[in-house]
């Protein structure tokens, strides 16, 4: 049974949860009334899934919640070494625009009727594995959906013994965009004591963790969000140097706002947005300065168009300057690494976190695209499910 977004687009419930030092908590919950699922308590019923699959590709414009669909479906058997789980925590991340798209990338896109692309992290709830037992938690990507199959090779086990982690961190600080913080900044990026580094969507899930590192490196860091708010918050609470406010600023503006906060240049520009923002750190480059490319949300709604910016082989030659691209799946093998690090400067209060919350699968596609144009207050979640088998 297809039942079209439209007929579940009322409010939704959405939290936005600080994660500050010592894992203390400070909550703004702001909630407004939600529409559930009509479920029934029979078995029938408890052995059918919800997701979300997307029906139409948004070709040069903005993502609308008419893009998806909800269906209704069996849970599937399960083969050999295959496991049930059942979706916690759903994260949303800018990639999936892209994965929307038809045009070329580094994976295939999603196919119309299929469901959504997505990490989460979940519960297992039945195992063919001998390996993997019912209630152990696990990250997957399950996609935008209540319940998947999936073969036991691929999910990543979660260790979350000895520490006090929620379990949404494995999805933020702790996973993908940790890491992509992590490694793209270090292995890309080689930040040195004393130079500057610019950040753009300083204060999303990427940027925050960006910014918070090469402090720890002993670099003066730049952040550019959206808003005032954001501004003050890289700055008050995350400890970045300076701020600057993108909102309605021309490529002058912006690349004269970087030039007085850092008139020696930016030795390192890490990349979340693209655009004019892009333009405008290009032409603050320093001598021997890093670009690391790592997101271009700003150009995803036109994806299918040629873009026809500023060419930058002149500014890369004469400043000695290096461009480069960043996929976290390069660097799978050093996850462990990783998490050895981040913990301990979450565990000693050295770094902060902030998670924005969307509540239950039915709030996923408007938190969605709330994402895409900035609403978000950090790190975009949606919580699908409790935990019902606890360690």
């Amino acid at each position: 049974m297809i039942i079209n977004f439209a007929r579940f687009c009322g409010l939704s419930t959405k939290n936005k949860i600080y994660h500050g030092i010592n894992n203390l908590y400070l909550v703004e919950r702001f909630i407004k009334q939600t529409r559930p699922f009509a479920t029934q308590n029979t078995s029938k019923q408890q052995h059918l899934n919800h997701r979300y699959v997307l029906i139409e590709r948004p070709v040069n414009r903005s993502v609308q919640l008419t893009d998806f669909s909800l269906t209704t479906s069996p849970i599937s058997e399960l083969n050999s070494n295959e496991v049930l789980l059942k979706t916690l925590w759903l994260s949303l991340d800018p990639y999936m625009r892209g994965r929307m798209s038809a045009g070329k990338s580094y994976v295939q896109p999603v196919g119309i009727g299929e469901v959504m692309v997505g990490q989460g992290v979940a519960e297992v709830v039945k195992s063919n594995d001998p390996n993997i037992v019912p209630g152990q938690i696990v990250l997957a990507d399950v996609g935008w959906q209540e319940y998947a199959c999936l073969s036991s090779k691929d999910i990543i086990p979660i260790d979350n013994t000895n520490t006090s982690f929620p379990l949404s961190y494995y999805l933020g600080c702790l996973g993908m965009p940790g890491m992509t913080a992590y490694f793209a900044l270090q292995e890309i990026g080689r930040p040195e004591k004393g130079e500057t580094v610019l950040v753009s969507a300083a204060s999303g899930a990427v940027g925050q963790i960006v910014g918070q590192i090469a402090k720890l490196k002993g670099c003066t860091v730049i952040g550019i969000a959206g808003g005032n708010e954001k501004c003050t918050y890289i700055t008050k609470t995350l400890g970045f140097d300076s701020a600057i406010d993108y909102k309605n600023k021309s490529v002058k503006q912006l690349t004269n706002e970087i030039r007085h906060l850092a008139p020696n240049g930016i030795n390192i520009y890490f990349d979340n947005v693209g655009g004019i923002i892009h333009d405008s750190a290009m032409l603050n480059l320093a001598i021997q300065g890093r670009v690391i490319i790592c997101g271009v949300i700003s150009t995803f709604d036109q994806l299918e168009s040629v873009d026809n910016g500023p060419r930058w082989m002149r500014i890369l030659l004469i400043k000695r300057a290096l461009m480069q691209g960043f996929l976290v799946t390069d660097y799978e093998h050093r996850r462990n690494e990783f998490l050895n690090e981040m913990k301990s400067w979450l565990e000693n209060g050295q770094l902060k976190y902030r998670e924005d919350i969307a509540e239950g699968l039915q709030a996923t596609p408007q938190a969605f695209i709330g994402m895409l144009q900035g609403k978000n207050h950090g790190k975009q979640l949606v919580r699908i499910a409790e935990q019902t088998v606890r360690s």
